[in-house]
């Protein structure tokens, strides 16, 4: 008898044949076929022999998945389509999506240090291999140099792709492999392929190469894993040596995502396949959806491909989103990736608007133009007109007459922030003050204007904005402080950094952690300025950039360092080690605040914490993940075994007893109860740990309960011994209806501790109230 699962299934998959087949629209789409591959007729000698003959013309097809996926993606009508998803061999097929990027001191604010610790132990992650999905790379830079690095594992089977402007010589020891996926691009038009969105890519602005047009790249390849060598610096922000997380870590590129126009999954999970094939240790990829849904994981190319990667040992890192504050939205969620949020470091480039009337208001900038030095300026905010365009500074909005020659207040959204100083200076403006709305409320990031600018608070902003409805002749001027190290407290959660609860699967605490992502210093290309405008034309070895697309090479840097270290350690031990050592508090010793309203955060802000690597290198335990363990979990959420093989390649048997989502071995316990239950309801979970440390260990539980929950964990006392590595723990969390006092997430948060005297093996504990279905 089919599970109600499977039927679920069939029933999508029958209404996706009907949709295809009735569809009007006969344009041609790329569409992703997962294909069982052990169905192959013995009589043709590929895969792709056997796609070509019975499936589809080889013209249409554009990748054909081998690794972390048995499939092939394919240009084709709707109709076309239907009749290849009617083949018994597919299991399912989904439509090309685009994605979005998710977009020094760093290292040091997470406490690497030299001559000692994890950067000593790991040798600095030398002969790890970093794959980066993202747009590309611009080889020069210092940050990418081979000097002294030994010759290239013998284990990579990589290959350095060559196209315009990147040669073989473009690779090194250093740079060991470079690829570009263009294909998904091409079938959309987003190179200037058929089909077009948004006019396609001009390809005097866009390389057909890995070498990277758009500086994100670049950015991210360096955090990860750029060369300790030199002082950097931009325009004289965040002056310091240039370092990567894993300095001696090599670099394998895969461009995936193009300048102006996003990421195709078809593209990506090409990535994922040949990195995987190629050798690669980790994966780094700060990419997310572009439309704040997360799709189920058998139709999420980045699950899928990332669960081939983590199943065959690559650790996986990938970015939030950056959609906070807003609650629920963190997105990669599946639990085999390690989902980064974003945190400040103790550093900051302040600036300061002087109003007229002697008040200053405090704010961030990098502009490295001439000063106002002082001078006063005629203060006018375009928005009083009650008009949204010019209250955003929307291209050709502002009306010269009225802010020629003064300083301008623009509203945060819509459009990048710097392209608002660059509508400002056509218009003749002389400066901007660049004002938060209430959802971004007290988060600031700086941003390398082309015109003396700074951004403010949402009530800075509220408060000049009444000054100047209060003032005829309003005025002020804007002062900028350069570089401010040793800043508290820090760190604080950013305001933009995806937030829980995990939308899909609620059992599974998403962020897993955060890492520094605002104002980051890192490589950039000679493409374009460090605004990242056409128009700018200012040429940088580094910039500054803030995103969860920059605290997921943190991570990555952080997990080759690890991996160097530990090579035994699989990706879920890796990532156990970085959870149960984090940060939860700031440099004043007090809990970690919220960027955005500066009140005290939570778990579904800071997933575990905040990266420590002084303490990640010996956790002392961890918490290990199996395959058949994240089989069990799938299994617990309703997928049948053709759904779940979708994900895995292989085919799958649940159990006989159904497994509980909960109990996947995961270093944060998230225990759901109903809201319309009454009285006292309870749970109880396992745990299994493995001990890393000293073989004769005994370790202590530490139980810090949520308000109006009761914790408790049974043996309360963990031995090991040299023939006794791993031990299981029961928790049984306990719920009073009437004294659970959940705040405005529904929820209550604590945590659990296991201790030896050295180690504290943390987890946080998430308690919290869901509807009934």
């Amino acid at each position: 008898m089919a599970s109600s699962s499977l039927r679920k299934f069939l029933l999508l998959f029958t209404f996706i044949i009907q949709t295809l087949i009735t569809s009007a629209d006969q344009s041609v789409k790329t569409y992703i076929f997962r294909v069982d591959g052990q169905t192959k007729p013995s009589i043709f000698p590929t895969h792709y022999h056997w796609y070509t003959s019975e499936f589809t013309d080889p013209a249409t097809i554009l990748h054909v998945y081998e690794t972390v996926f048995r499939g092939f993606s394919a240009s084709l009508t709707p109709a076309q389509a239907a009749s290849v998803l009617q083949h018994p061999s597919v299991l399912a097929a989904f439509e090309d999506r685009r994605r979005q990027l998710h977009t020094t001191r760093s290292p040091q604010f997470l406490g690497l240090r030299n001559q000692r610790g994890l950067w000593s132990g790991s040798d600095y992650g030398s002969d790890v291999i970093v794959g980066v999905f993202d747009t590309g790379i611009w080889p020069e830079r210092r940050s990418f140099s081979d000097l002294n690095l030994g010759p290239i594992p013998t284990r990579w089977k990589g290959v350095c792709e060559t196209g315009i402007k990147f040669s073989a010589r473009n690779c090194n020891r250093k740079i060991i492999g470079a690829r570009f996926f263009s294909k998904g691009h091409e079938a959309a038009g987003g190179l200037g392929g058929p089909g077009g969105f948004g006019g396609g890519i001009n390809d005097t602005v866009e390389f057909r190469s890995p070498r990277d047009a758009d500086g994100h790249g670049t950015h991210t390849a360096s955090t990860a894993a750029g060369r300790y060598a030199f002082k950097a610096s931009m325009s004289g922000y965040a002056s310091g040596i240039a370092k990567g997380v894993a300095p001696k870590a090599r670099l394998a590129v895969y461009k995936v995502c193009w300048k102006n126009s996003g990421c195709f999954d078809s593209d990506i999970l090409a990535a994922f396949d040949s990195a995987v094939s190629d050798g690669v240790d980790v994966i780094s990829i700060s990419i997310g959806g572009g439309d704040g849904i997360s799709s189920p994981y058998y139709l999420d190319p980045i699950a899928i491909g990332s669960y081939g990667a983590v199943s065959r040992g690559v650790f996986v890192s990938s970015s939030a989103g950056n959609d906070g504050p807003n609650g629920m939205s963190v997105t990669n969620l599946a639990p085999w990736l390690t989902t980064v949020g974003a945190g400040t470091i103790d550093r900051n480039f302040p600036a300061d608007v002087v109003l007229g009337d002697g008040r200053k208001f405090a704010g961030v900038s990098l502009y490295a133009g001439r000063p106002l030095s002082g001078k006063m300026y005629s203060l006018v905010y375009p928005g009083k007109s009650g008009v949204l365009s010019a209250s955003l500074c929307m291209e050709s909005s502002l009306d010269p007459n009225l802010v020629k020659g003064k300083i301008v207040i623009c509203d945060r959204g819509s459009n990048p922030r710097v392209a608002k100083g660059l509508v400002v200076k056509k218009a003749g403006g002389v400066g901007m003050i660049l004002a938060n709305g209430n959802s971004n409320g007290e988060g600031l990031v700086g941003d390398a204007h082309l015109l003396p600018a700074l951004a403010v608070g949402s009530d800075e902003g509220d408060a000049i904005k009444s000054y100047i409805s209060s003032t005829p002749l309003a005025t002020a001027s804007i002062n900028f402080r350069g570089t401010v190290i040793g800043i508290k407290p820090a760190p604080v959660v950013a305001s933009f950094s995806g937030r829980g609860p995990n939308g899909m699967n609620p059992e599974i605490l998403k962020p897993d952690l955060i890492a520094p992502g605002v104002n980051i210093l890192a490589a950039w290309t000679d493409a374009v300025g460090p605004t990242g405008l056409d128009s700018d034309t200012r040429k940088t070895e580094f910039n500054i950039l803030s995103g969860t697309s920059m605290s997921c090479p943190h991570v990555s840097g952080a997990a080759a360092l690890l991996k160097s270290a530990h090579p035994d350690w699989s990706p879920a031990a890796i990532r156990s080690a970085m959870m149960t050592t984090a940060s939860v508090s700031d440099n004043r010793f007090q809990p970690m605040t919220d960027e955005s309203s500066g009140k005290a955060t939570t778990p579904y802000d800071f997933g575990a914490g905040h990266l420590n690597l002084d303490l990640a290198m010996d956790p002392g335990l961890v918490y290990d993940i199996t395959n058949d363990d994240y089989v069990n979990f799938l299994c617990a959420i309703q997928y049948g075994p053709k759904t779940i093989q979708v994900i895995t390649r292989s085919p799958v048997n649940c159990p006989m007893k159904k497994p509980m989502a909960e109990n996947l071995n995961y270093p944060s316990i998230a225990a759901l109860f109903s809201s319309a239950s009454t009285g006292v309801s309870s749970k109880t979970y396992i745990r299994t740990v493995t001990n890393v440390g000293p073989r004769n260990s005994v370790y202590e539980v530490k139980v810090e309960p949520p308000k109006g929950v009761t914790v408790v964990v049974k043996p309360a006392r963990l031995v090991f011994s040299e023939k006794a590595r791993k031990a299981s723990y029961f928790v049984t969390v306990t719920a009073d209806s009437k004294r659970l006092a959940v705040d405005d997430s529904g929820a209550v948060f604590g945590s659990l501790s296991w201790v030896d005297g050295k180690h504290v093996v943390r987890s946080p504990i998430v308690v919290s109230q869901t509807d009934p279905l």
